[in-house]
């Protein structure tokens, strides 16, 4: 049986979203490639103990903010290099830090933006989390049905300037051609602030409109047979089956709900934080968590393994945590 090697991983982000990438130096197996920093985790030592001693060996860093998220499982094959071998890879935020980062193993150095990588090779193990940073930590779900335009419009406006880049256009109530109205709104709103737009299941008007993609109702997902092609595609799933097709189908990401009580489904219990981990721990795809969300639920949704959450109401209400 192959030995699992444990691996402490740091994905060290600044404000704007940009995060830190290494090259493997001379000497170590895949040398050249890229990947977080991080290091091997020693017999008895936990992973953010050996991050922060990582971090200061190899970048002569402090780490002051961990945040845990998501433990991945590779099998490396066998290079001319290095023999085969199997990691699991425990990934941290790390958001502040003290020192400036210096390569002290000879490695190169590399600030990245999510959407526009600049170095390569990556290690196969990192490529799918850069996916997933690509994509924000917040999901925001469209509520004119009980805002109303005017209103809606005014919140979304000022969540743009603060920050929000992934939008879902969800308004069942409406006509298709006030949807397409109200979409269109929504897009030129959002394109000004390098936010990209889905709306919900109608995956036709969504390139009529020159949208960025379409959400699927879960309904609509386990029908796919293949993933529309040049629109970022999710979906909404509320079991690990659901999880495990969209995952089969390379969609770009999915919601998982409810994680609590929700006014939209007054009707469904939460499956709990508990729960909601473990369905995680089945799939790779990134999941945003859904229901009773609000902005302050967003450590607790890390933690448990989701790109982030995503929100109806909360996001809409300026007094919200």
């Amino acid at each position: 049986m192959t030995k699992v090697v444990e691996v402490a991983v740091a994905i060290i982000t600044k404000p704007n979203g940009e995060y830190l990438l290494a090259s493997r130096p001379d000497g170590k197996g895949w040398a050249g490639w890229w990947e977080f920093p991080g290091g091997k985790v020693e017999v008895g030592e936990l992973p953010e103990v050996a991050l922060a001693r990582e971090m200061q060996e190899e970048l002569a860093l402090s780490p002051t903010h961990i945040q845990p998220w998501i433990k991945r499982r590779y099998d490396y094959p066998a290079t001319k290099d290095d023999v085969a071998k199997t990691v699991l890879l425990h990934f941290f935020f790390v958001r502040t830090w003290h020192g400036d980062p210096t390569p002290m193993e000879g490695q190169k150095l590399a600030w990245q933006h999510p959407q526009a990588l600049t170095v390569s090779p990556v290690l196969p193990a990192n490529a799918p989390i850069m996916h997933a940073l690509s994509l924000p930590e917040q999901y925001a779900i469209s509520n004119a049905a009980e805002m109303g335009e005017v209103d809606f419009l005014a919140a979304l406006a000022k969540q743009l300037k603060q920050g929000l880049r992934l939008i879902q256009v969800r308004e069942k109530q409406m006509t298709t051609e006030a949807l397409s109205a109200f979409a269109s709104e929504v897009k030129a709103l959002s394109h000004a602030h390098d936010a990209r737009v889905l709306i919900n299941a109608n995956i036709e008007l969504a390139m009529k409109l020159g949208l960025d993609g379409v959400h699927l109702p879960s309904a609509d997902l386990m029908k796919l047979s293949s993933k529309p092609s040049d629109l970022l595609v999710s979906a909404s799933c509320h079991n690990v089956e659901q999880l495990q097709h969209a995952q089969g189908l390379g969609l770009d990401f999915v919601t998982l709900s409810p994680v609590t009580e929700t006014l939209s489904h007054p009707d469904a219990s939460g499956i709990g934080w508990e729960s909601f981990a473990g369905m995680l721990g089945e799939v790779s795809i990134p999941v945003y968590a859904l229901g009773g969300m609000t902005k302050a639920s967003l450590p607790q949704a890390l933690a448990c393994g989701a790109r982030g959450i995503a929100m109806q109401r909360a996001i809409w209400t300026a007094t919200q945590p």
